[in-house]
């Protein structure tokens, strides 16, 4: 069985005091937690100081971001060997939010699941449908190209493990969440098109499928009995410690 794991992406919405604040929060009420991986990531300027206060916990730390070279002239970016190097073990790609903002496209992310791989890096790989795509019934098309086009060339060996992320993106931020039902449904078309790519035992024991998309703790209960759900992304509740541990418990 995968161990579940449950991450907590606090994008740009805390201060560099109140990151730390939450992280001593989680730190002590969920460090001891040895069956799931839970993961931290804070926003870029406060990921050495959250290594620190996570050090030596069965915690998790990730990265919100990471450019797809090691180094070079690439203002604003961050090297994949600089975040392994301060101890980040995962690291978020292909994030709606950056795919609609900063005009991320699938051969980007292709290139920073690659590197991430090359520098010991988990991605934690986001893919979603858009409100307009889900309407006109384009859902398994989108996550299908998505999936093949970020993971073209991509390879996973032993050692190696990836997150498939589900984040419907009519669904992130807005309260709206997808029936389980669904959920379930767009699980088996992601495992089927992991098939297609890579070998049963890879994806049995190297790729853990997460739902992300306005996760609450009520929610998170719904979830937890999916056969293929190994975990959650979650975004504004886990900013509150008592509904993140919720959360936690649910898996």
């Amino acid at each position: 069985m995968k161990k579940p794991i449950i991450i907590a992406n606090w994008k740009m919405n805390l201060s560099f005091q109140k990151t730390l604040d939450l992280t001593s929060q989680v730190k002590d009420d969920l460090s001891e937690i040895k069956d799931k991986d839970i993961i931290v990531c804070p926003s870029a300027v406060a990921l050495s100081s959250v290594a620190g206060l996570i050090k030596n916990t069965n915690l998790k730390l990730g990265a919100q971001n990471v450019f797809w070279e090691e180094n070079g002239a690439y203002t604003g970016e961050t090297s994949p060997a600089v975040l392994q190097e301060i101890g980040c073990q995962y690291t978020i790609v292909g994030h709606s939010e950056r795919r609609k903002y900063l005009g991320e496209t699938n051969l980007m992310v292709n290139k920073k699941v690659n590197i991430c791989l090359e520098n010991n890096l988990t991605p934690i790989l986001c893919i979603g449908e858009t409100k307009d795509e889900r309407h006109e019934g384009l859902t398994d098309n989108v996550l299908y190209h998505q999936l093949k086009e970020c993971l073209d060339g991509v390879n996973i060996v032993d050692n190696e493990d990836i997150v498939i992320a589900y984040e419907p993106v009519w669904a992130i931020g807005s309260g709206d969440i997808a029936e389980p039902e669904e959920v379930a449904r767009v699980f088996e078309l992601i495992q089927q098109v992991l098939i297609d790519i890579y070998p049963l035992t890879v994806v049995k024991n190297n790729v853990r499928m997460v739902y992300g998309g306005s996760v609450d703790s009520d929610g998170a209960v719904g979830f937890s009995q999916l056969k293929l759900l190994d975990g959650f992304l979650v975004g504004g509740a886990s900013l509150e410690i008592n509904k993140f541990k919720e959360i936690v418990k649910s898996l």
